[in-house]
């Protein structure tokens, strides 16, 4: 993290530059602040997982919050510049080698032309986001510029071999030391969530349950949701008649083991949702790995932590 606050300057304005990809990792996408305005077309809006960590990468090396960046899962990231460009990491903090040499403060850093960057595995976190100074330039797809893992829109997953070209460099702010930090989830993390819309249909046990129980967060989650492992809902098979989803619904499918939904949801679904997971709290969730655990909590409108009511339960006919 940063030691204190600083401008590093940029290089002047004058050119593009080439990043070149050397290795992928596991998975890294080019990402943006999303697509808006298509949900009835059936296009989700995408965009950053944790998009606390997307604007802060942003703002440490003087881009406009919507420029293009890199999402990098579970680390593995190779890449090189052919200009010099200032760089920034947020997110899940990773080990960065600049031509196998440590970087002391992977924070904001400056490479050279022809420097190869490397980043290795996170410790703590899911995703790490990498920034350069002047933005990736990369043709919009209806809107955004970010790659979805359900629809294919937007630029494909990074390959070894990709290049991408770079804007003309931009003047780095100062940034206080308290915003160069993200926010990374514990080894059981508090998510605070609303009830609704279809909560009424769980009696006081299942609504209970969900509050109650440590969820685990397993290895069958992606982009476009986290599915969690516990001592399932009792719900039982609803039939619904599809309607809209949004980020952050936690979606309770026939097994009873809920789905918080990510920036990468389908818009519409027949499962009902009991909640839906505050904005700020999701950018935990879109960064727990694997095994975490997540405790819902319960908030109302005004953001007051809520006592279980008793309710009526009510059923459903297919």
């Amino acid at each position: 993290m940063l030691t204190a606050a600083r401008s590093t300057p940029a290089p002047p304005k004058n050119d593009t530059a080439r990043l070149s990809v050397i290795s992928p990792g596991p998975l890294t996408t080019v990402q943006d602040q999303g697509r808006t305005g298509y949900a009835h077309l059936g296009v989700s809006p995408s965009g950053a997982a944790d998009r606390t960590s997307f604007a802060l990468v942003n703002r440490l090396v003087g881009n406009s919050p919507a420029s293009p960046a890199l999402e990098c899962t579970l680390g593995g990231l190779s890449i090189r510049l052919d200009a010099a460009r200032v760089v920034a990491l947020t997110g899940a903090p990773v080990p960065a080698l600049v031509n196998g040499r440590p970087v002391a403060d992977p924070t904001r850093f400056r490479l050279t032309a022809g420097d190869v960057l490397s980043l290795g595995r996170p410790n703590v976190g899911l995703r790490t986001y990498l920034a350069i100074s002047g933005g990736l330039l990369v043709e919009p797809v209806l809107g955004g510029a970010g790659h979805d893992v359900l629809a294919g829109h937007g630029p494909h997953p990074l390959r070894a071999g990709d290049e991408f070209a770079v804007g003309a460099a931009n003047p780095c702010p100062q940034v206080p030391v308290e915003l160069a930090i993200s926010r990374l989830p514990q080894a059981t993390t508090i998510v605070r969530f609303r009830w609704g819309p279809r909560h009424e249909l769980f009696d006081r046990s299942d609504r209970q349950r969900l509050t109650t129980t440590r969820w685990r967060v397993s290895a069958d989650s992606n982009r476009v949701g986290v599915r969690l492992q516990g001592d399932p809902l009792q719900i039982g098979k609803i039939h619904l008649a599809s309607e809209g989803m949004v980020r952050g619904a936690i979606q309770v499918p026939p097994s009873g083991e809920p789905i918080v939904f990510l920036a990468d949801h389908p818009v519409t679904g027949g499962y009902p949702v009991i909640g839906a997971v505050v904005e700020r709290d999701l950018d935990l969730v879109a960064q727990a790995p694997p095994g975490i655990g997540l405790r819902f909590q319960p908030i109302s409108s005004g953001g007051r932590t809520m006592k279980l009511a008793s309710r009526r339960r009510i059923t459903t006919r297919s």
